[in-house]
Formats: structure tokens, sequence, C-alpha cells
């Protein structure tokens, strides 16, 4: 795992489309329980190194009720962007993830995992490019459908302050899928095997 992760934090496969010199964030471990597959780093994320350092992984670690040190304890959580590096900044938001990273990286990554529990899909492109055609005609569907993942799947929409008016608006998210997620990851956290 440690010689997977090195040559991923050394990648400058898509180098000449990136705002910056090329950063690749991850974390990982043979033996993490959840792992995350989140969007890509934003530009705060870019300029500390540290996955999920901003509002949207506080945000994440709230709707996962774990503190700071379990969600970076590599043991416990993997958290793998879609794309490894921050994307630069588009109309409405960021950029999408670099298409270069996932189908580089990620099956290398998932057979390096010796045995999760569970996978969260964050957002659009992780549940496009896991669940291919089991996805619903919207993010909304997909996200109200999560049983249907389950155990192995749980789709979850981006913990981005921009999707806040998307939370009012469905609001089952939080009475439903947050606590289910809770009870979840409480239960793969203290499970020993």
């Amino acid at each position: 795992m440690n010689e997977l992760l090195s040559q991923i934090q050394h990648c400058t496969q898509c180098k000449e489309h990136l705002p910056f010199p090329p950063k690749p964030i991850v974390q990982a471990h043979a033996d993490s329980k959840i792992i995350i597959i989140g969007q890509a780093p934003g530009l705060k994320v870019q300029n500390s190194g540290i996955p999920w350092d901003d509002q949207s992984g506080n945000e994440l670690r709230r709707w996962l009720n774990v503190t700071k040190e379990q969600f970076y304890n590599p043991e416990l959580f993997a958290l793998i962007p879609m794309g490894f590096c921050y994307p630069g900044k588009g109309k409405s938001g960021d950029l999408p993830p670099r298409p270069e990273c996932a189908p580089l990286w990620h099956k290398k990554l998932l057979e390096a995992i010796k045995n999760p529990k569970l996978i969260l899909l964050i957002g659009q492109y992780a549940q496009k490019y896991y669940l291919g055609n089991k996805i619903k005609p919207t993010l909304t569907n997909t996200v109200k459908a999560y049983s249907e993942f389950l155990p192995h799947y749980l789709p979850l929409v981006h913990p981005s302050p921009r999707n806040k008016i998307w939370q009012k608006k469905n609001p089952w998210f939080e009475q439903e899928i947050v606590p289910q997620l809770q009870i979840i990851a409480q239960k793969v956290i203290q499970r020993s095997d």
C-alpha cells in the first residue's frame, strides 16, 4: 500500500490540464474499513494537502458522527477522490474531477484495501462511475434509493455548503439517511474483524 500511495502522490498524468502543479491528495490503508469516494480536492484542500480539510469535511464528519481523529485514521477511513488534484475553477464552482485518475488508480487502491465494509459514493461523479446503469435518473433519486445499494455502497449528496439549498428542499436526507449513515458507520468502526 505504501508503494502504491507513493506512486499516486508522484503522479503527473494530467499536469497540463491543472491550474497548479500536481499535488495528489489521498488517504488509505490496507485495513481501511470505510472508503469515502468523493469528487476532487477544492482549493483549500489543495493548499493544505489534507483531504476534506474544509467546510465540506466538517459537514461530512457531522453526518458520520465521527471525530477528526477517527476520520483521519487511515485504518478506519480511506479518503479517495475521483480526481486526486484540484481541477481548477469553472463558471459555477470547481471544475469536474479529472477523468484520468479513477481509471488509473481506483482499481489498484480498492484491491489493496483488504476488507472494506462500506463505500460511500459522494456526488454524481462517484455514483456514475461505481453504480453504472443502476444509477437513478437524478442524484436525488439515487440518494433516496440508498438502501438498494447497501451493504456495499451508500450514495450521498456532496456535503458542500453549496448543497444547503438541496438539503432544505429534501429534509428526508437529514431525517432518514444521516441517522442511518451514523448507525452503519458506528457499527463498522466498532467491528474488530
